[in-house]
């Protein structure tokens, strides 16, 4: 596949500073057909524990309305797309997208996000699972029954052995009003729900946190323990740090910080953490910015109990929109968005517990704009996959590979 470098394309270019480590770690980045048709934006990657790959992302239709698409790694390329569902009220935002996610047995169970009549910012997530790999969908269910006016987003699905889990942002004792620094009701707040694979939640679900960033990604991952859910939390000093809580067989754990930045910031930033799990160690990713603008990495080897002190990725003209794989050897890539003279570019680098472990390797040119979207990154064996929003007119979904070294 020919590398892309002509005028108004994305470029597939390696960079290196000075202070890199020289030792080559990944191959040649290749850029894949898309199966995205013009328009499309806005992917989603996710894997199950049998290697199923799935990505995800929003079609604009000519009417106004929108389709949410999958396609299936097929080990050199794309699947066809298939649509899950599609709307004319959906709720459309840059940061805060649908996704797709496999589970056991050839389950699939996506998320979208449905707009209240006249409620700009209010809006309510829907969810449908599907039996057959995709063929056919279940009738959409809405995982809380709150019935406020209020902003319900920002969702991680996770597979689990008896079916899914699902967390997101949860704006029921909110105003329902855009201000994401001081609301004059109370606070966001962070849910979880089960969901079986017929597409039955589990009540209306558990509080997890009752105080947290307005409108930050929250993620998650399976330990050998469990899953660990990662966020930005929020103290009534407006301090918006990164936090971890584990499931355990006697309940959620209280919240923990990953590292204590002290980041003071009086409004949602938008940058939420990223994290990936092999057996008890975990990786996560995230940027913050107590004096300058940086992104950071953390490991843990007791499935999020503790976490290291973290290592400096990049700081500086870094714009954050993290992810994170995490390899087998210990190693952990973490891909960020970084602005230049030239344009804003979406970097990877590896990284062990003491620092560097690879030179930076520019992937693609890129937008810090919103239409640009978060780069999406995942490990697929001895490979990395990823996908991007091309910000240019029109907009268009992007994804390369590379093998790891």
């Amino acid at each position: 596949m020919r590398l892309i470098a002509a005028a108004g394309c994305v470029a597939l270019i390696v960079a290196c500073t000075p202070e890199d480590d020289s030792r080559p770690w990944l191959g040649d980045i290749r850029e894949l057909p898309s199966p995205g048709d013009p328009g499309s934006r806005y992917p989603h990657l996710a894997i199950a524990p049998d290697d199923t790959l799935i990505m995800s992302w929003l079609q604009p239709l000519g009417d106004g309305s929108h389709e949410l698409r999958f396609a299936r790694w097929q080990g050199s390329g794309w699947s066809a797309a298939s649509v899950v569902a599609s709307g004319g009220d959906w709720f459309i935002n840059w940061a805060d997208f649908p996704s797709v996610v496999p589970g056991p047995d050839g389950g699939l169970i996506a998320h979208w996000l449905q707009q209240r009549p006249e409620h700009v910012y209010s809006y309510d997530v829907r969810m449908s699972v599907s039996r057959d790999s995709g063929r056919t969908w279940s009738s959409p269910l809405t995982p809380h029954d709150d019935g406020t006016a209020t902003e319900h987003g920002f969702v991680t699905l996770l597979a689990q052995q008896e079916g899914f889990l699902a967390v997101w942002l949860d704006g029921r004792h909110t105003t329902g009003s855009h201000d994401h620094g001081h609301e004059e009701g109370g606070a966001m707040t962070l849910r979880s729900v089960g969901i079986d694979v017929a597409g039955r939640p589990s009540g209306d679900g558990t509080e997890l946190d009752a105080r947290v960033c307005d409108c930050c990604q929250t993620d998650a991952a399976v330990t050998r323990e469990g899953p660990v859910v990662v966020y930005r939390d929020r103290s009534p000093d407006e301090i918006r740090d990164v936090a971890v809580m584990r499931r355990t067989p006697s309940g959620w754990s209280e919240p923990r910080l990953v590292h204590e930045d002290g980041w003071h910031m009086p409004a949602c930033p938008v940058n939420g953490p990223a994290i990936d799990a092999i057996g008890s160690e975990v990786a996560v990713a995230w940027f913050t910015a107590p004096d300058r603008p940086r992104v950071r990495l953390a490991f843990s080897s007791d499935a999020g109990r503790s976490f290291s002190a973290p290592v400096e990725v990049a700081a500086g003209r870094v714009a954050g929109r993290v992810d994170v794989a995490l390899l087998g050897d210990g190693r952990a890539v973490v891909s960020w968005l970084e602005e230049t003279p030239a344009g804003a570019e979406i970097r990877v680098q590896a990284f062990t517990r003491s620092g560097v472990a690879g030179r930076a390797v520019t992937v693609a040119r890129s937008g810090a704009n919103r239409s640009s979207g978060f780069p999406q990154m995942i490990r697929a064996g001895d490979r990395l996959l990823f996908a991007w929003t091309d910000a240019s007119e029109p907009l268009r979904l992007r994804t390369a590979i590379a093998e790891l070294r």
